[in-house]
């Protein structure tokens, strides 16, 4: 890949709600990158106080995503962490990019206020007072430096965990506005993911949350060049007028983010829009237009996922199956085998815990699936429920993998 002389950083942002699906769109802006030949790398920014999200529970986070590589985290002189579980986003990038993500690369702050105060104690500051501005603020640009510097990508594309107007999010948005004050012009770009919703009483959507939700960004110093609406449907154009007044950003820059069937269609979404092409020129690059072959290809991708010549059901009992994000990597990684055999898989998770209270139900669960995928866990909870869906499945001669 061709490289460029100075890495670009584009922010993203979240507002109004969690779980908008600011990952994917992180991942598909990184992507229109990518299909224009430029390296691209990632990093997700969690304000959780843990040090990494390997000792989370999956109902409380979702899944743990574990790397091919391992970082030795050391806050300060002395202490030594190991650490190769992050974030559930970077399986979305790694699925997105086909790019293999280093753990320094998820930065919480737990990490960053461990370093902090490990560092004060061992006198690195010389007797300061330590201060959130500038002692955290400063560690926190030092990280993304940091990956910049490791990986030397053309375009490093940070997600900020969490919704504007956090508390726990505030000390990043300060280091991110401090971080593009610093940066030559034409070298970052913010981009807010935000909700429009869709009220049938009145057969409209609504722009209010975008509007409270950008000038909650704005009191903090920060003005998006892109407002990326997540709604049910593509925006009106008069609904992206007025985002374009009331939040003072070019009406090119606000983007429909709508429901998809296949996620992986989100890029093309994009870029049917506008929006590679617009951060492109913003952050001052060159190739202003896809790649013919890459954009081809990305294109035959989704036909796959939304095409299928026919159907298999496979049952996922487990002991998380309120949460789906606790499996998200076994879902899409069987969802990618069934396209590329022109399948849809209909996954069907079923609670193992209640095989456990009434072993009647084994059969009435398992007995029309194609293909049983028993999943992994922690502790004995849900256990004997497992073991007997593997046992249905020998006896019956039903297609079986167990993880652990």
């Amino acid at each position: 890949m061709a490289g460029t002389t100075q890495t670009r950083y584009v922010f993203i942002t979240g507002g109004v709600l969690s779980g908008i699906g600011k990952g994917i769109a992180s991942a598909s802006i990184a992507k229109l990158f990518q299909l224009r030949n430029y390296k691209v790398d990632m990093i997700k920014i969690d304000p959780y106080l843990n040090v990494d999200p390997g000792t989370l529970n999956p109902i409380e986070h979702g899944e743990v995503f574990v790397c091919e590589d391992v970082w030795v985290f050391e806050p300060a002189l002395g202490y030594r962490f190991t650490i190769a579980e992050i974030d559930q986003d970077f399986g979305t990038y790694e699925r997105f990019l086909d790019v293999n993500m280093h753990p320094s690369n998820n930065i919480t702050s737990g990490q960053v206020y461990l370093s902090v105060i490990l560092r004060e104690r061992g006198g690195e500051y010389l007797g300061k007072t330590i201060q959130v501005i500038p002692h955290i603020t400063d560690e926190i640009k030092r990280r993304i430096r940091m990956v910049a510097e490791r990986s030397r990508p053309d375009v490093l594309v940070v997600e900020i965990g969490g919704t504007v107007g956090d508390i726990e999010a505030m000390p990043f948005l300060e280091a991110i506005r401090q971080f593009r004050l610093e940066s030559p012009p034409g070298t970052t770009a913010l981009v807010h993911v935000t909700l429009i919703p869709y009220l049938k009483t009145v057969g409209q959507q609504k722009t209010k949350p975008t509007q409270h939700s950008v000038r909650e960004l704005q009191s903090m110093g920060l003005q998006p060049d892109v407002i990326i609406g997540r709604s049910d449907s593509y925006m009106a154009e008069d609904v992206k007028r007025k985002i374009s007044l009331f939040c003072n950003v070019p009406e090119e820059a606000v983007i429909s983010d709508p429901d998809l069937d296949v996620v992986y269609e989100l890029p093309l979404v994009f870029e049917k829009q506008g929006l590679g092409r617009y951060l492109v020129r913003l952050l001052r690059l060159d190739r202003e237009d896809p790649q013919p072959q890459a954009l081809q290809e990305w294109e035959k991708l989704v036909w796959k996922y939304k095409n299928p010549k026919g159907k298999v059901v496979i049952a996922m009992p487990g002991k998380y199956t309120m949460i789906q994000d606790s499996y998200i990597s076994i879902c899409e990684a069987l969802k990618h085998a069934a396209a590329h055999l022109g399948l849809r898989v209909e996954l069907k998770y079923v609670d193992s815990t209640r095989f456990e209270e009434d072993p009647g139900l084994v059969e009435g669960e398992l007995s029309s699936v194609d293909g049983i995928l028993l999943t992994p866990g922690f502790g004995s909870r849900g256990v004997e429920g497992m073991i007997q869906a593997a046992r249905y499945a020998i006896e019956n001669d039903k297609v079986f993998l167990g993880i652990c």
